[in-house]
């Protein structure tokens, strides 16, 4: 019976001693993002890793081009230095309010509003899709101003020659 007793007691102290140790550990490694002014200020982690990959596929680009580096040379995430990061709050914001208006978007569990009009509809890879080049031979630039031979910025629509073979 003693045996018993001490065999309960000392599993129990092992079972305070372990939920102690797993309550004291950080959820998340990383600090809480800083500077959020589009973006739920509660968004998790991976969830803002997602959200910044994905903008960065859609334009092509690496987080350097709207995020600055710090004076330690490492990236300074919160920093708004760069006007590309501006650019892309108003982006987002638009992209949003598109979805909502035109497309019945919802807002998912955390806060973003989810609909077909995203980064990748108009970028395609491109961080200016108003320069569109080499689409069918012809290069595309500004607003459907075509670059072609015999065609200038003012020629119309169906006097571009077709494309090769046809």
């Amino acid at each position: 019976m003693l045996i018993n007793k001490k065999l309960i007691t000392i599993t129990c102290m092992l079972g305070v001693v372990a939920f102690t140790a797993l309550t004291s550990m950080s959820a998340e490694d990383h600090p809480g993002p800083k500077n959020l002014k589009v973006l739920p200020k509660n968004i998790p982690h991976e969830a803002l890793h997602q959200v910044m990959d994905d903008w960065s596929h859609a334009l092509g680009v690496h987080c350097n081009f709207c995020h600055a580096k710090g004076n330690d040379g490492k990236m300074d995430f919160a920093s708004d230095a760069k006007p590309e990061k501006n650019m892309a709050r108003e982006m987002f914001k638009m992209t949003a309010k598109i979805n909502s208006k035109y497309f019945e978007g919802k807002k998912d569990s955390i806060g973003l509003v989810m609909g077909d009009i995203k980064c990748l509809t108009c970028h395609r890879g491109n961080p200016h899709p108003d320069e569109v080049k080499d689409m069918g031979g012809m290069d595309m630039m500004h607003h459907g101003d075509i670059h072609a031979p015999g065609a200038g910025p003012g020629a119309k629509r169906d006097s571009v020659p077709p494309p090769p073979g046809k």
